[in-house]
């Protein structure tokens, strides 16, 4: 029963991304699309969607008891980014790429597809959850992370971990619409239906158009292009097992809702965060690395999400 749930929940999200690959295929779609769609989701859908869930689904205890639950991703994340580090220099990752390794090592894809496939296998009640492994992911990702891919390409223009321009990455329109909910909560702020059925309507353009964006992505990685070596293998380990089995751990120790922490374990064995290559692109770093391994470990996740459900008693 668990195993089927979960199975139905990723068909529902494959069924989504093979339409944008097919439709891609058939030239419907394009880069340019794939590029339309991804501002859409981040800059208007998602700020919309995080919005109105917040103010839709919590009362302000509920919302202030939730503050404390971000212990568990800030030190999963942390104790990943780590690891990446270690990782990185035992099995002697190219200077080049090493940035962009270890930036994909700890970094999950948390929203583009991290929100769907919990929305499929747990509905709305999951949100929230996604969310405060949302806010510690990026974090790590706009501070450490970008820190570490400007530094394979060595120059002045390498930021430091903690700058304004880092803090301006965290506050991305997505947490924007996230803080503007929460801020309209905690004042209880009673909005017109318009304003939360816009956000609602809006909203709901996320799921589909981030799924398309996958697909268009994935047409454009060549199966010949990937090389198995022993840095797609890591990451690949790293994200679909050592990541998601350090949350597991961690809920051994420190007692949240069931639910809570099988969200947190799904949301670590996303696939990396497909920001990465656009930041190794702005650094000169390895971008075509960081495209192939976000299609590599999107298909690798698909594949474990039912154990770890299984693992879980989902």
């Amino acid at each position: 029963m668990v195993f089927m749930r979960s199975v139905e929940g990723l068909l529902t999200i494959i069924i989504m991304i093979l339409t944008g690959y097919v439709f891609t295929r058939a030239g419907w779609f394009d880069e340019n699309t794939g590029k339309t769609f991804s501002k859409i989701v981040l800059d208007i859908s998602l700020p919309c969607y995080m919005f109105y869930n917040i103010t839709s689904t919590f009362e302000k205890e509920e919302l202030v008891s939730l503050a404390d639950k971000l212990l568990i991703p800030f030190i999963s994340v942390g104790v990943s980014y780590i690891l990446a580090i270690f990782v990185s220099n035992l099995i002697k990752v190219d200077r080049s790429r090493k940035g962009v390794y270890r930036s994909m090592f700890f970094a999950s894809n948390t929203m583009f597809i991290g929100l769907p496939v919990n929305l499929a296998l747990f509905g709305e009640s999951s949100i929230p959850y996604v969310l405060l492994y949302y806010i510690a992911n990026t974090s790590f990702f706009w501070t450490f992370g970008v820190f570490e891919v400007s530094r394979d390409n060595r120059s002045d223009s390498a930021p430091k971990p903690f700058t304004l321009k880092a803090l301006k990455r965290i506050l991305n329109p997505p947490m924007i619409g996230f803080m503007a909910g929460v801020l309209a909560v905690l004042a209880g702020a009673g909005l017109p239906a318009f304003i939360t059925d816009s956000c609602k309507y809006i909203g709901n353009l996320t799921t589909p158009l981030a799924m398309f964006f996958t697909g268009i992505a994935l047409y454009s990685v060549k199966l010949r292009e990937i090389k198995f070596d022993k840095d797609v293998i890591s990451l690949v380990f790293a994200r679909s097992l050592v990541c998601p089995m350090l949350v597991l751990l961690l809920i051994q120790f420190i007692k949240i809702p069931k639910l809570m922490g099988m969200v947190f374990v799904i949301q670590a064995a996303m696939p990396t965060i497909t920001s990465t290559s656009v930041v190794a692109r702005e650094y000169g770093s390895d971008y075509h690395f960081a495209a192939v391994m976000t299609a590599v470990t999107t298909a690798t996740s698909f594949v474990v999400i039912p154990v770890y459900m299984l693992i879980m008693g989902g």
